[in-house]
Parts: C-alpha cells; structure tokens; sequence
C-alpha cells in the first residue's frame, strides 16, 4: 500500500491561508475547525479527500441575486373596489400596497385619463384630489373633497413597476332624493284622514326645509279650511308627514313635497265618496 506524503509546506500554508478565509466566510466570522480536521497538524500531515479538498479550493462567483417574485409590489386584493359617497361631502378612494419598496403610487381618473396624484403631489390644478397616506401604513388613498355628481367613474391606482400594475376602483356618488311613500296614486275615504309621508335619503346634511304642494300652490297650515299639519322629522334620512284630516273632495288632486336640497317627489290623492257604489269605487282604485 504506498505510503500518503506530507504535503509540501509552501502547499499547506497556502492551503491554511484558504481554510481561515473560508471558515470567516462560511462560518460568520466565528473561527473553527473544518469538517474532517481536527487539528493544524492533521491539515498538514493528511492527504484530503476529494470532497475535503473542494471546500478548500476557491470557488467561482455566485450569480447575481435575483428578487423573488413574492417581494415585488404588489395590491391588497381586500381593498373595498366599490365606493359610495353622498354629494356634498368628502369621498375617500383606497388603495393598499404590499412591498413597494422605490415604487410610486399614482391616481389616475379613467374619464379623461388624467394623472392626479403621483405619490403625495397633487398634479391637478382641481384642489379637491388630494393624495394621503401615512409612513406607518401601506394604505395610498385619493381625498375628493365635495364631490359632485360628475365624478363618478373609474379611477385606476398605479404602482410604478415594469410593466405597470394597477387596481380600478369604481365611485359612485348619490344625490338626495325625495320620495313620498305609496305613491304614485293613493285612495281614502272621504272623511279621513289623509297621511303623506316624504322621505329625503342621501343628504349630506338635513334640508333647510321641506314644502309640500297642492295643486302647484305652496299649503298653507294656517288656511280657514283647518285640520292640516306638518311634522318633520330630521336626521340621516328626513322624514316629513303631511296630515289633512276630514278629506273632503276637494283635498283630491296632486301633492308634492319640496325639498330644499332634492328633486320634487309627487304623488296623486284620490278622495272617495262614501255614496259611491263598491265597484266603481274598486274600479277607481285600479
């Protein structure tokens, strides 16, 4: 059996110098013996296994380090896609951005494809878009301050990767509406009471007042015929009853209720007269 040589001592040193910059690199900077060497004197004195001798040849540079897919940007797909805002008021537009890292944020409006915010800046000489967002969030929401029933649309949320990535969010934007219950035609006995009741729904605030109308001529709660009062009731939804009590036939007609901040809702009274035969009361109705 041939006997291993020691190898030559200009080779073990050099072989020591690689081992100590390898244990540095591999082992964090702690020092240690190499896996199969349990001394200086057993480097020197053993021939290495093939194995043992590749961890202490240099090795060739690593490949660029390549950003895994999972830790690019990328959107909260829980971020609402639907907003509704009253007219009138502040409508705020979400978006949520996981891992932007160097990237931007933008707002674009999709009627017009017009950029209105680039990250906090505000590229829009309409200064009701405002762009906010908080250093301990990953939330980036666009502000609509007063919106108007013309700002209802798309509107796209941009982070500044290669391709772009975007989130649409839709607003919608409503407008108080005045509606008069049990309409369009409502029946009652000559000599009750008639009840009307108009709702005003999505205000951004209770309406300075509410007329009501018969005939197109504004009711007057202090006339001569008596028996007719009004009762408003105020809040998100304003609710407004009109009572005229003892119906006469002529209370028949139409009525109307009048918000200050709404469209007219109208519906029209027929008053029945007792001496009427049951079928052409039933034929009225229909």
């Amino acid at each position: 059996m041939p006997i291993a040589h020691p190898l030559p001592l200009c080779v073990a040193w050099l072989l020591l110098l690689v081992v100590i910059v390898m244990s540095d690199m591999t082992n964090g900077g702690v020092q240690g013996p190499i896996e199969g060497y349990n001394s200086l004197d057993d480097l020197l004195t053993t021939t290495p296994t093939p194995g043992q001798a590749a961890m202490l040849l240099p090795t060739a540079p690593t490949a660029a380090y390549t950003h895994p897919k999972w830790m690019e940007p990328y959107f909260d797909p829980s971020t609402p896609r639907n907003v509704t805002a009253l007219m009138g008021k502040s409508a705020y537009l979400s978006c949520r951005v996981r891992n932007l890292a160097n990237k931007t944020v933008s707002w674009i409006r999709h009627r017009d494809i017009h950029i209105l915010t680039v990250g906090s800046y505000t590229y829009t000489s309409d200064q009701r878009f405002q762009a906010t967002h908080h250093q301990d969030t990953e939330d980036w929401t666009l502000q609509i301050k007063w919106a108007q029933k013309r700002d209802a649309g798309m509107y796209e949320c941009q982070i500044s990767t290669q391709p772009v990535r975007s989130y649409f969010v839709r607003l919608n934007v409503v407008v108080p509406t005045a509606t008069i219950l049990g309409g369009p035609d409502l029946h009652v006995d000559k000599g009750s009471t008639i009840n009307l009741t108009c709702t005003v729904k999505f205000s951004p605030e209770p309406p300075a007042y509410i007329f009501w109308y018969h005939h197109e001529e504004v009711i007057n709660y202090d006339s001569s015929r008596g028996g007719v009062s009004v009762i408003t009731e105020k809040g998100d939804v304003t609710t407004s009853f009109l009572l005229i009590q003892n119906a006469d036939l002529a209370d028949s007609g139409k009525y109307s209720c009048a918000p200050s901040n709404a469209d007219v809702a109208s519906v029209r009274v027929h008053v029945l007269n007792d001496s009427q035969p049951h079928s052409k009361r039933a034929k009225i109705r229909s």
